[in-house]
């Protein structure tokens, strides 16, 4: 551990967002102990390229950098209580709530109708996602959205996760969202997470079903530990949550009418395959 470091505010003006006054927190610490990226890397035992990325405010730190960062710069969980902040910060109202349940819940059900569900997207397809979907966003604000959607994909990796069952239209693997090589990681990532992971089931709704009920939209259905089970419903800049008994009932029928019309594990897997390499093929 280095001596305490004084992390007092610039003159002028501040950051423009929670995850920029991090990096510059992260470079200021790292100059006032006299040490260079590479130095830094070689006593946290961490890349000098990833603490670069956190320090130009392209990536948030995990967890466990953040908390490496506070020890070593003696900060009183200053770099811990940015990263939550910064976590937070760019999350609507109304889709707070989704993400701290999920983190508890025994069982997700979701649908999505134009991308890869969230929990299965890898970072190079959330970035290019959002980069396209998100116009006049500063580099900063799109880095941030990247790093929590990852974040969020750890309650998969967790000692007891939930059981999480996607269903996607077939929409979402014909639109190459970040061009092939991107797409072909992506189909190749949902492949590898069905085959390694058994809480993690994955159904494609292919074009040749036609309609279906959830056309154009994205539900979700989460079930707590304790039984009760809530829905989330959003699309394009907006999202309800959904408790009353009656209105959930109606959301988990309409599910399992898509559900019905999805391809099986075996046919879904078939799916993916073809796509993979139709990918792979273009690059």
């Amino acid at each position: 551990m280095v001596s305490t470091v004084e992390l007092e505010r610039d003159e002028g003006a501040m950051p423009p967002t929670p995850g920029g006054m991090l990096a510059k927190r992260a470079m200021r610490a790292r100059n006032k102990a006299g040490l260079s990226l590479r130095a830094l890397a070689e006593k946290l035992g961490y890349p000098h390229t990833y603490l670069s990325r956190v320090e130009r405010g392209e990536q948030l730190p995990s967890d466990a950098l953040a908390e490496a960062l506070d020890d070593f710069y003696d900060a009183d969980g200053l770099f811990t209580e940015l990263l939550e902040v910064a976590r937070s910060a760019e999350i609507p109202t109304w889709g707070r709530r989704v993400l701290e349940e999920e983190k508890r819940a025994a069982r997700i059900q979701t649908f999505n109708s134009s991308v890869v569900p969230g929990l299965l997207q890898t970072e190079p397809y959330t970035s290019a996602l959002f980069v396209e979907s998100m116009p006049g966003k500063d580099a900063d604000k799109v880095a941030l959205q990247v790093a929590m959607r990852s974040h969020r994909k750890a309650v998969l990796d967790s000692s007891a996760p939930p059981l999480y069952w996607a269903i996607m239209d077939e929409a979402a693997l014909r639109r190459p969202v970040g061009g092939p090589a991107v797409m072909a990681d992506q189909v190749r990532h949902i492949l590898n997470m069905i085959e390694s992971n058994s809480a993690v089931r994955v159904q494609v709704l292919p074009f040749a079903r036609g309609v279906h009920p959830l056309l154009g939209g994205s539900l979700s259905l989460l079930t707590l530990r304790d039984g009760v089970t809530f829905a989330y419903v959003e699309s394009f800049a907006s999202g309800t949550s959904v408790d009353a008994p009656a209105d959930v009932l109606e959301l988990t029928t309409l599910l399992d009418v898509a559900r019905s019309e999805a391809l099986d594990s075996g046919e879904s897997v078939a799916l993916f395959t073809k796509y993979l390499k139709e990918y792979e093929d273009d690059i």
